[in-house]
């Protein structure tokens, strides 16, 4: 029988041969290597020689090493990968093998999305409404990891004045909220509790800057917003809570993956989910730290960054039934809606290999 590490090196050389068939000589290599490694291994029976096998260390290293590059898109408010770039985590795990670490910034979920389906990128992070959007149009992203984040870090705001007293009052009403967000899905909800319909208000899709400008100026009645940014709209733009997530939309984020990275590097992937895993425990016990390292690059006050990390959660955990099943609900609820151009099932786009 061929051992793992043989299979996985004739495999490795086949395709570089179908790619460069002028590399035939690296397949030959690898065919004799292999025949090698048999006739030893077929020689003694010896359960000593087993163990000593080098086929289970090897087969990792093989794995992490068989992509040079981990390109990461992350987005300056994701305080995770934020911080991991800024202290060169993830280039101080991967230095034994090699790899380096690419870095791209993106503005919002939808680019880099984006940007992960045309192959820019292998790793990233966004909110609940991105990956679905992204499924809904053929993007082969693959969910790999969620991150608990939390309802009290997403709400409908009004003016602390305003007439609004209550969800049903929202209707004729024009709301500000970021297309194919988080809070796209927190407004469908809150409209649909009080027995109203998407289209029972005036939408206007806006970017937080372009909204929370909006909003000040009285050209939108609710904003529907998230951290950092709602932590702003209420000690600085003079906003009240109207209603947060609570019962109405779990806020979760996702860790996204491209298909080739989930196919070609699980280990390199596993190492990448390690060192945000780490990162995230140490960010949960540190919010006034994060909040002082997340203010320059926002532009955002360190103390009103400290109120949105103190109400959120912190994780990096495998997608369990019940995550999947809220997650599918978010889907089905935008397909309904037409907000998604087909009916999806958000099982096929899980990872399987996380532990």
């Amino acid at each position: 029988m061929f051992p793992q590490f043989q299979l996985e090196q004739l495999q490795l050389a086949w395709h570089r041969f179908k790619r460069h068939p002028s590399q035939v000589l690296s397949l030959l290599f690898a065919l004799g290597l292999s025949l090698s490694l048999i006739t030893t291994s077929c020689s003694s029976n010896s359960p000593t020689n087993t163990a000593a096998s080098p086929s289970a260390a090897p087969a990792a290293s093989s794995a992490v090493t068989s992509t040079t590059v981990v390109r990461v898109g992350y987005q300056k408010a994701a305080s995770v990968l934020s911080l991991l770039k800024s202290k060169e985590l993830l280039e101080k795990a991967f230095a034994a093998s090699g790899v380096k670490v690419s870095w791209a910034e993106f503005p919002a979920g939808q680019p880099l999305l984006e940007a992960l389906n045309a192959g820019s990128i292998d790793f990233g992070y966004t909110g609940e409404a991105p990956p679905i959007f992204a499924q809904s149009t053929g993007v082969p992203v693959r969910y790999v990891a969620y991150d608990p984040w939390g309802p009290k870090g997403e709400a409908i705001v009004v003016p602390k004045d305003s007439p609004i007293k209550s969800l049903t009052d929202l209707k004729g009403k024009k709301v500000g909220v970021a297309k194919g967000s988080n809070t796209q899905y927190l407004l469908v909800s809150a409209l649909q509790s009080v027995g109203l319909k998407f289209e029972d208000v005036e939408v206007k899709f806006l970017k937080p800057a372009e909204a929370r400008a909006a909003f000040e100026g009285r050209n939108i009645d609710a904003w529907s917003i998230w951290d950092p940014y709602l932590a702003v709209a209420e000690e600085q733009a003079n906003a009240r809570i109207l209603t947060d997530a609570t019962g109405l939309a779990p806020n979760r984020g996702y860790y996204l993956a491209s298909q080739s990275f989930v196919d070609k590097s699980p280990e390199a992937l596993k190492v990448v989910l390690d060192e945000v895993r780490k990162e995230s425990d140490w960010a949960k016990s540190n919010p006034t730290e994060v909040a002082k390292f997340l203010a320059p690059s926002l532009g955002i006050d360190a103390a009103i960054l400290e109120k949105a990390e103190k109400r959120r959660e912190y994780g990096v955990l495998p997608l369990t039934p019940e995550v999947i099943t809220n997650q599918q609900k978010i889907a089905d609820t935008f397909q309904t809606i037409k907000l998604i151009p087909k009916a999806i099932k958000i099982e096929d786009a899980v990872w399987q290999g996380v532990s």
